[in-house]
């Protein structure tokens, strides 16, 4: 199997010219090519008048060896790298060691998968509910200003990542090919085959919610069990080893193995670890603003002539900027024509963040725009002291939105001259439970605010109309990433509790659906090797 990479081909070729073009860039009779797949689509939209398809092939050909000879210099045809996934060990017949998986979040689920499909049966532990009845919660807070804190954006089946653009893409450094795992699964569980080729694929939380429950029903049929409702409120443990743990509903579970996927909203499970002497540490994060254009504004000048183009859909960017105060001011979860959403887990608070539906065909825009902040910014010191800061910047927009989990909202134009907003223009938020309009130059740190009002002027000489007056700022974005790591060593496992493995976003090791995936994986290997030691 070879591998060929930048074979670039118009917008618009027909999908039957593609074996042709592949055989004309090797050299080829089109008889000699056997087989081909497309391994990545992508375009690069830094010359929007100039678009084109750029693909990366894995091919099948007559006499493989001596055109590989052919192409010794040239570094866009080399072997095709193996991207199977391949299991580090399987349980012995009869293995009665059961690991502990706490939380159902994407880690969670391929630490459980993965663990399963290798034979150890895990339990997994999940404080909120099944995803359908949580997006059932999820909505009462949308549609009813009514907060469950148990189940909600943040916490049930699914995690964060069920309620987001669905994003799989990351900028991780993956030499194993775990990411090929995770996508293979997701398509496996009912998620469109394109998702495996393009070049930032993304699902969407209705088709998420089938894939998740599809996923639980394999870690069930073998052997695994998935219980809800079941907040962990102790962790055992004697002598730096993890011996089990506890829940709210009065249930201890013996465990030697235990991952903690928990997401970085489980605030008062990191309380009880830290007050249980688990090692961890604070770390930087980034809080800032949600803003909304006309998704037409951000098409037109990502795409030029080509917006609209159906192979395309909705376009999005990335945006940094260096601020004169030091600050780094960027674009965070940007979600193609999609809508901002509430997303606290604690009462009398306000959060919020962004999805897409797998159409991305809403009105408006919107992504984070965010600052950098590091522990040195935090009230106090200590592990938790991320946490402080959150929670005093969340219950400020719960005040200024009006205490009714409306968010608080300004104009653009309105914010970079320093003035409260009145009434909208062009743009409508999506925001629900609703917008209440304002000044937010109280919402964030001053040093916030002054890089972000420096920022936006900055982003409109990349995306044009970027400052729009009429765009909508919605306030606050706080949930970036955990403000904490619970620290691993190489093995994996907590620096001073054996047998606990921190894993994905909450424990500060992952940042998106895909790489949370990915550090599943890589736990549930070092885990499983554990046991298969001991067996």
């Amino acid at each position: 199997m070879l591998r060929l990479s930048e074979l670039r081909l118009p917008l618009d070729h027909a999908a039957d010219t593609l074996p042709a073009a592949i055989a004309k860039r090797l050299g080829i009779s089109p008889a000699d090519l056997l087989s081909f797949t497309v391994f990545k689509r992508s375009y690069d939209a830094r010359k929007a008048t100039s678009l084109s398809f750029i693909y990366i092939i894995d091919l099948e050909v007559k006499n493989e060896a001596a055109l590989l000879k052919t192409f010794t210099d040239d570094i866009h045809v080399k072997p095709a790298p193996d991207t199977r996934y391949h299991f580090v060990g399987k349980a012995p017949e009869g293995f009665g060691s059961r690991p502990v998986v706490i939380g159902f979040g994407p880690c969670g689920i391929f630490a459980a998968l993965v663990l399963a499909q290798m034979g150890f049966r895990p339990i997994v532990l999940e404080r909120g509910k099944a995803v359908r009845e949580r997006t059932q919660d999820t909505w009462g807070l949308w549609r009813k200003n009514t907060l469950n804190p148990e189940s909600n954006v943040q916490f049930g089946e699914g995690g964060a990542g069920t309620f987001s653009d669905g994003k799989l893409y990351s900028q991780i450094k993956d030499p194993k090919h775990y990411g090929r795992k995770v996508l293979t699964e997701f398509v496996k569980a009912g998620a469109p085959e394109e998702i495996l080729y393009v070049s930032k694929p993304h699902i969407g939380t209705f088709r998420l919610v089938g894939m998740v429950e599809n996923m639980r029903a394999e870690i069930r049929e073998l052997g695994g069990e998935i219980r809800f409702e079941q907040r962990v409120t102790e962790l055992i443990i004697d002598n730096g080893q993890v011996r089990g743990v506890k829940t709210a509903t009065g249930d201890e579970i013996d465990a030697d193995h235990v991952v903690l996927a928990l997401g970085h909203s489980a605030r008062d499970t990191f309380e009880m670890l830290h007050d249980k002497g688990v090692f961890m540490e604070a770390k930087p994060f980034s809080v800032g603003f949600r803003i909304e254009h006309p998704q037409s504004l951000i098409d037109k000048a990502r795409l030029g002539p080509h917006a609209g183009h159906p192979l395309l859909g909705a376009a999005d960017y990335k945006l940094v900027h260096h601020a004169a105060n030091g600050r780094a001011v960027y674009s965070f979860c940007m979600c193609p024509g999609g809508t901002v959403v509430a997303a606290t887990s604690e009462p009398n608070r306000v959060v919020t963040n962004g999805m897409s539906q797998y159409s991305r065909n809403e009105r408006n825009a919107n992504a984070g725009i965010v600052v950098g902040i590091t522990p040195e910014d935090y009230p106090g010191s200590g592990p938790l002291a991320g946490i402080a800061l959150q929670r005093e910047l969340e219950s400020r927009a719960f005040e200024l939105g009006g205490g009714t989990y409306e968010a608080p909202g300004q104009l653009v134009g309105d914010f970079l001259q320093g003035k409260p907003s009145t009434k909208l223009g062009s743009v409508e938020p999506s925001y629900k439970p609703g917008v209440r309009l304002g000044d937010l130059s109280t919402a964030l740190p001053d040093y916030a605010i002054a890089a972000i009002r420096e920022a936006i002027p900055a982003f409109d000489r990349q995306i044009r109309g970027f400052n729009l007056y009429d765009a909508v700022l919605t306030g606050v974005e706080t949930r970036t990433s955990s403000p904490l790591r619970i620290t691993r060593g190489d093995d994996l496992q907590s620096l001073n509790v054996k047998g606990l493995y921190p894993a994905g976003e909450g424990a500060g090791y992952a940042g998106g659906i895909l790489s949370a995936g990915v550090d599943g994986i890589k736990v549930a290997e070092a885990l499983a090797l554990d046991l298969l030691k001991q067996a």
